[in-house]
């Protein structure tokens, strides 16, 4: 592969151009700085006051997609361990609701269009995302929560929402586009987002962040007998490698994925199963087409989560790029291999025992970089997943299966 040929100082070249671009990036841009301006002011204004919130219910907010929900969940678990007698309510988009509803911890899910996490690029204007928060406070008015909790750190959006609502008590982290809008502001200390969600449960209800801070994703044995149903005599030993991403920058080739599902059937003697949305097909045939040991089972769109945990939760070894449904494998316990390229472990990598668990990452200085798009510049400038060795795969997956 033509980024594999890159020699040393090439790379370090690449990475420093890279390091630069990022950095712009990430400065606020003009339009940026006028919204916080915006916001600052907003925050001032007095807004209408819920006269019948229900101090035992709580609104969770949590508008990222199905890895942020599934990591959120340990400590939405330590919650209600805490408040045993709480409602707790999520607030999400539609694209993560299934993770919510799965668990019983979760009393009712309710679903918005957050602005900025559709998967579509297209931008509306820029009094848009305000319009939308009007119209999303008076719905949520209803729900007649006493608290708020703001999961994601940055999501000034969901600060406003729960303040134009009218909730009496919102929780959130001491971030300058955020803490205006609450009412109790907890420091906010970078960390893996599962403790980060749990800091800020144990700082409202005055405990300690668990021990065991875990929550397995709920599968029936309902789930299992599908999972067989559809596997037939190799359900008793099978690995998984889920194909998809949610970005072309976090994907890695049909031939590397090939080459380790060859190399696993031949030393371990597990079938290869498929896994990934109704829009990756194309990326699952591409990798069936160079597999030559065996006739690898697609499952794309063939499962809800439920049975996707059932699914990971019997496999050898579940493999995938770093992506939402290899957190539901990890939950469940099963061992897997994560390969990161611009989003960083540190923050987003498998929550569990490390030891099961591996994570791969290219040696390059830019990452991560955590730009999930490049619109405009060339992607052979970003080799961050290419980089990543199929030998190297091979072998964490040889380890983790083994242990």
């Amino acid at each position: 592969m033509k980024d594999l040929a890159l020699n040393a100082s090439q790379l370090a070249e690449l990475a420093a151009r890279n390091r630069a671009l990022a950095a712009k990036r990430h400065a606020p841009r003009r339009s940026e700085r006028i919204r916080d301006a915006l916001l600052r002011g907003i925050a001032k204004v007095p807004t209408w006051q819920a006269r019948r919130a229900d101090p035992n219910t709580f609104l969770l907010i949590r508008p990222d997609h199905i890895g942020d929900a599934v990591l959120s969940m340990p400590a939405i678990r330590a919650l209600r361990a805490a408040q045993p007698q709480a409602r707790l309510i999520v607030l999400c988009g539609a694209w993560s609701a299934e993770v919510f509803a799965a668990y019983p911890e979760v009393d009712q899910v309710v679903t918005l269009p957050f602005p900025g996490f559709g998967r579509s690029r297209r931008r509306g204007a820029l009094w848009r995302p305000y319009w939308q928060a009007w119209r999303a406070a008076r719905q949520v008015r209803h729900i007649e929560a006493g608290i708020a909790l703001i999961l994601r750190p940055d999501h000034w959006w969901g600060a406003l929402l729960a303040k134009w609502a009218g909730i009496p008590k919102r929780v959130g982290y001491d971030l300058p586009n955020v803490a205006p809008f609450l009412t109790h502001t907890v420091p906010y200390r970078e960390a893996h987002c599962a403790l980060e969600n749990a800091a800020l449960i144990a700082e409202w209800t005055g405990g300690q962040v668990p021990q065991d801070l875990s929550a397995p994703f709920p599968f029936t044995e309902e789930d299992t007998a599908y999972v067989r149903s559809l596997l037939g005599e190799d359900a008793k030993r099978y690995a998984v490698i889920h194909v998809g991403a949610g970005s072309a920058y976090k994907t890695w080739t049909a031939e590397n994925w090939a080459y380790v599902a060859d190399q696993l059937v031949e030393k371990l003697g597990v079938a290869i199963a498929l896994t990934g949305s109704e829009r990756e097909h194309a990326a699952a045939a591409a990798i069936s087409a160079h597999i030559r040991r065996t006739a690898a089972y697609s499952l794309l769109g063939e499962t809800n989560l439920s049975q996707l945990a059932a699914l990971y939760a019997g496999a050898v070894v579940v493999l995938g790029a770093d992506t939402g449904p290899l957190h539901i494998a990890v939950s469940v316990g099963a061992p897997s291999v994560h390969l990161f390229g611009p989003s960083d472990p540190m923050r987003f990598g498998p929550w569990g025992n490390s030891a099961r668990h591996a994570v791969l990452a290219a040696e390059i200085a830019c990452r991560p970089c955590r730009i999930l798009d490049w619109a405009g510049d060339d992607a052979a400038n970003h080799p961050c997943l290419s980089l990543i060795r199929r030998e190297a795969v091979l072998s964490a997956a040889l380890r983790v299966a083994r242990r």
